[in-house]
């Protein structure tokens, strides 16, 4: 007695999915890194003084807002050689370039006091939230997280105390000025150099 053979079924197409359903699934992604990264960039352009600014400025928040959400997402990829265009190396590095934009809009505005400690606050749990190195793929196995947000609180505390510090109007204000470059050019290095080294 033979039997007929079993009959293989092949899945049929995808339904295709427009365009507009990959935009809005796209930037309805990952809200919690767009929520703080859109708040650290409007903190930045003082919204108080905004409110009470011109049309053209309350667009440029509004703007700096869009292009926040669009910016602040965690790029979570492993390394790989890519195009050298501008264009490519800043969406690539864009949750480098979005806090580093918003320290440039907040040093221009000149927030008060609390809104430069609520920029302060939403800086780090930004840059606690999207960074790869600690809740990557790339991520080294086996690091206490921990470590990471209490290093980066305190640093954060350092740089306000710094900020704070009245030395601007003094004679020896360079000698501060200094010693925060040097210690940033530092800490920088030492970033690399960890970064650079493969885990045990």
């Amino acid at each position: 007695m033979t039997t007929a053979p079993a009959r293989i079924t092949r899945p049929g197409p995808r339904p295709a999915v427009s365009r507009a359903v990959q935009l809005r699934t796209r930037l309805a992604s990952r809200i919690t890194d767009r929520l703080l990264g859109t708040a650290l960039a409007v903190a930045a352009c003082d919204p108080p003084a905004a409110l009470h600014a011109s049309l053209p400025v309350r667009v440029l928040v509004v703007g700096a807002a869009a292009a926040a959400w669009w910016a602040a997402p965690m790029v979570d990829a492993r390394p790989a050689s890519t195009s050298m265009r501008g264009r490519t190396l800043a969406a690539r590095h864009r949750t480098t370039v979005l806090p580093a934009a918003a320290i440039a809009i907040a040093a221009a505005t000149g927030p008060p006091v609390w809104l430069v400690i609520c920029i302060a606050v939403l800086l780090l749990a930004y840059l606690l939230v999207t960074d790869a190195w600690t809740a990557g793929v790339t991520a080294p196995p086996g690091r206490p997280r921990a470590t990471p947000a209490l290093a980066a609180a305190a640093a954060t505390a350092v740089v306000l105390l710094a900020a704070q510090a009245p030395v601007a109007g003094t004679s020896w204000s360079r000698l501060p000025a200094s010693l925060a470059l040097a210690a940033t050019t530092i800490c920088l290095l030492l970033a690399l150099r960890t970064r650079r080294r493969p885990p045990d």
